[in-house]
């Protein structure tokens, strides 16, 4: 790999880190300030019949499920990311791979700031509550983690080709380092 390629990936893995970072921050500040704010109180109405902020200690994952398994929620949660990050060093440096490093540095950043708050408190701090279709109570977190995720196939469904991917291909990667 050239010093001019090493560069670029390097500064990539550093503007992915600030990302990552900085979506850490903004969502562990609304957690704290539902903790300020929320806890022991009403939900707050947004939007009549709609919106609301309403302090919720989510001990399970995703919509509740395997509550109390802390340790197994985080062990999936470890894999989860490595394999994030995996693919995120795997990304070539090409300028059509932008959006898919900042997608993946949100998913990080979700799954990173839920595991923070399953060490610190033994649950993830949920509190913004979609009353119109009766849907889970959730954060900021896992916004990132949806948004980016559904961003991601849509990529990968309709705009990335196969040989966009070859990157991912192993056996084709040693092959090529082997000629």
């Amino acid at each position: 790999m050239s010093s001019r390629k090493k560069i670029k990936r390097w500064v990539m893995l550093i503007l992915d880190l600030f990302i990552i970072v900085g979506l850490l921050y903004f969502d562990q500040y609304t957690k704290n300030l539902a903790i300020l704010y929320l806890k022991d109180s009403p939900a707050y109405v947004l939007i009549d019949g709609t919106l609301e902020l309403q302090y919720l200690e989510n001990r399970g994952s995703a919509f509740g499920m395997l509550q109390n398994q802390k340790f197994f929620i985080l062990f999936v949660g470890v894999i989860f990311l490595a394999v994030i990050f995996f693919f995120l060093f795997r990304l070539p440096e090409k300028k059509k791979f932008c959006i898919v490093h900042v997608l993946l540095s949100m998913v990080i950043a979700g799954g990173l700031g839920n595991m923070i708050d399953r060490f610190r408190f033994d649950y993830v701090v949920d509190f913004i509550s979609f009353i119109l279709i009766n849907y889970p109570i959730f954060n900021v977190a896992d916004i990132y983690i949806v948004v980016a995720t559904i961003l991601l196939f849509l990529l990968f469904l309709f705009v990335f080709k196969e040989k966009d991917l070859e990157f991912l291909n192993f056996k084709q990667n040693r092959y090529r380092e082997v000629k």
